[in-house]
């Protein structure tokens, strides 16, 4: 089934704007995702008629929304095939999923001399929390290499991996560059020295489907900003066996079971990691939104995202002087590249005066960055509402810009 692509971006109202008297032509969808409309009425809906504070009154409005903010943690548990519901933590987003991770799991397993594996591909959100639990554990901090192409080095890999190893933290998809690294592999690889692996989805969730029991990965990470849904709201799926053991990474209401001044005891999951008042209002949301993209399909935003990307690369591959960075055989819809001479930066101004929205810089990947020996890339993300049409106009750009500076 194709997809009716402006019937989608109808659902849209930020794609129907102009930027300097141009149609807006977003491809920044890998910063963060445009909202639809439905998105927008649920917040609107929850503040306007249904607004009080969740799991703390008997009263009519407490009730009614903690029911559906419980009723939003069964639409990720499904979502993510995760077995139990309680084993979806709501976060403000990645950062602090990946942060919980590393300062509990961290406390609780990591010692002197023990070691975390990451990769050259991640974002600073999945590199600094290991950077600092190392130096606050004393433990070392392993790397990943990649390829030319932007390729994990998976060979390498293993042998990194000894009996100091206790946790591997790698993203499914490189933010920077768009190659979908093979995740079942480096968790089979790790399982076999019974090594716990967290992914980070952040750039995988919105272009697939993930199932966390089938990949059969310890700790799966996303935001729900870049899936269409709200900003401050993520998700930390962990399996159960894990986040028992753990140790509360926030401490305050919700996650206690009894206070004292002699001893505190802490609440059940998944209220343990959730201290105080949660965003409700953005996990009710969240879930709207992935109901939203389930009802067009993910499978068939997979594909149609796939000829968007096959057909920029191609498009922008003919332009002397552009050299796209991270040619993996596998990407999601998401192009970095460079202009031989110009600087990013100016280039991103340029093309922003035509409308068109990129984003310019190190993408929070600096390591990547220093991989290639360069700066930073102009990178373009599409997403399903995103058209052919408006990568042409992307090409036409890029053609004004190496005539301004050449």
């Amino acid at each position: 089934m194709s997809l009716d692509i402006q019937k989608i971006r109808n659902d849209f109202p930020i794609l129907k704007q102009e930027i300097y008297g141009k149609p807006l032509v977003y491809f920044d969808n890998g910063a963060t995702t445009q909202k639809p409309q439905v998105v927008i009425d649920e917040e609107l809906k929850i503040y306007s008629h249904e607004n009080s504070n969740i799991h703390r009154g008997v009263h009519y409005l407490s009730e009614q929304l903690t029911q559906r903010f419980e009723d939003a943690r069964k639409v990720v548990q499904k979502f993510i095939n995760a077995k139990h519901d309680h084993e979806i933590i709501f976060t403000s987003g990645t950062t602090q999923s990946i942060n919980t991770v590393a300062y509990s799991f961290g406390d609780r397993y990591v010692s002197d001399e023990d070691e975390v594996i990451i990769s050259t591909l991640e974002h600073h959100s999945n590199i600094v929390p290991w950077q600092l639990l190392c130096e606050r554990k004393k433990a070392n901090l392993k790397v990943i290499p990649i390829n030319d192409n932007g390729e994990l080095l998976l060979d390498e890999f293993e042998k990194l991996i000894t009996s100091k190893t206790k946790i591997v933290a790698v993203n499914q998809v490189s933010n920077a560059l768009g190659t979908v690294n093979d995740i079942k592999r480096i968790i089979e690889i790790s399982h076999k020295h019974n090594i716990p692996v967290l992914i980070d989805g952040a750039q995988s969730i919105q272009h697939g489907k993930i199932d966390v029991q089938e990949l059969d990965c310890d700790f799966f990470v996303f935001s729900g900003h870049k899936l269409y849904g709200p900003t401050g709201i993520g998700i930390l799926y962990g399996k159960e066996k894990w986040l028992n053991k753990m140790p509360p990474f926030m401490a305050g209401g919700e996650m206690i079971k009894k206070v004292s001044f002699e001893k505190t005891s802490f609440n059940e999951l998944p209220f343990k990691f959730e201290a105080g008042t949660p965003n409700y209002t953005g996990a009710i949301a969240m879930a709207k939104a992935i109901e939203y993209i389930q009802s067009i399909g993910l499978d068939e935003i997979a594909t149609y995202e796939k000829e968007l990307l096959n057909y920029a690369t191609e498009k922008l591959q003919t332009i002397k002087g552009l050299k796209i960075i991270g040619t993996a055989k596998e990407k999601v819809s998401l192009i970095s590249f460079i202009l031989e001479n110009i600087h990013h930066y100016d280039a991103g101004m340029v093309i922003d005066k035509m409308g068109i929205a990129v984003r310019t810089g190190h993408h929070c990947a600096e390591p990547v960055m220093n991989r290639f020996n360069i700066e930073g890339t102009l990178r373009a993300s599409f997403s399903f509402y995103n058209t052919k049409e408006e990568i042409d106009k992307l090409y036409n750009a890029l053609l004004i810009v190496k005539q301004m500076f050449g």
